[in-house]
C-alpha cells in the first residue's frame, strides 16, 4: 500500500527515526485541505515511546481541525538541523516521513497529560507548565497520530 523508499542507501533505521522524533520539537503535518488542496502546517509534536504514537496540540477550531474531521489520513515530516563534515560545504540532513491516521483525543485528563509531556520538550519549569495548562487546557485540542508507515533517510546535499 505504501511506496518503498527509492534510494535505499540513504535509509536510516526505525530506531534512528524514533530518535529523531524524540529529539526534534517540530515538523509539518500535511492533510487534505479545502477544495482538495493539500494543507501543511508546522506544528509541535510529542512522540510517546510506550504507544508508538505521535501527539499534537492546538486550538479547537480552524483549518487543521476541519481537515482532520473530513479525512483522517495524514502525513507528518520531521527533519533535523543537519551537520557538515569537516572541510565540506554540504549539509547532511536526517528526515522522517510518517503516514497514518489521526484522531481527536476525547479523554480530557489524557489530553492534559499529553500537553504536559509536550511542554517538557521545551522547558522543565514546573510553575510555567502548570500555569499554561491552567490557562489554556479548556481551549486546547489534542490529536493522536497512529503510525501506519514510517521511513527515514540521511541525505547529503552535495
Amino acid at each position: 500500500m505504501f511506496r518503498e523508499m527509492r534510494r535505499q542507501k540513504q535509509a536510516i533505521s526505525d530506531a534512528e527515526c524514533i530518535e529523531l522524533l524524540e529529539s526534534e520539537t517540530r515538523g509539518v503535518l500535511s492533510m487534505l485541505g479545502d477544495d482538495g488542496y493539500p494543507y501543511g502546517v508546522p506544528i509541535n509534536h510529542y512522540y510517546d515511546t510506550e504507544s508508538g504514537k505521535l501527539y499534537f496540540h492546538g486550538g479547537k477550531i480552524g483549518h487543521r481541525v476541519d481537515a482532520v474531521r473530513a479525512c483522517d489520513k495524514v502525513s507528518y515530516t520531521v527533519f533535523d538541523k543537519g551537520f557538515r563534515k569537516d572541510g565540506d560545504w554540504a549539509l547532511n540532513v536526517k528526515s522522517v516521513i510518517i503516514f497514518g491516521r489521526i484522531s481527536i483525543v476525547e479523554n480530557y485528563q489524557y489530553a492534559i497529560d499529553i500537553c504536559r509531556k509536550l511542554c517538557y520538550k521545551f522547558t522543565d519549569d514546573e510553575d510555567y507548565i502548570a500555569d499554561e495548562i491552567e490557562k489554556f487546557a479548556k481551549c486546547t485540542l489534542v490529536m493522536e497520530l497512529e503510525i501506519e508507515h514510517m521511513t527515514g533517510k540521511l541525505v547529503n546535499e552535495k
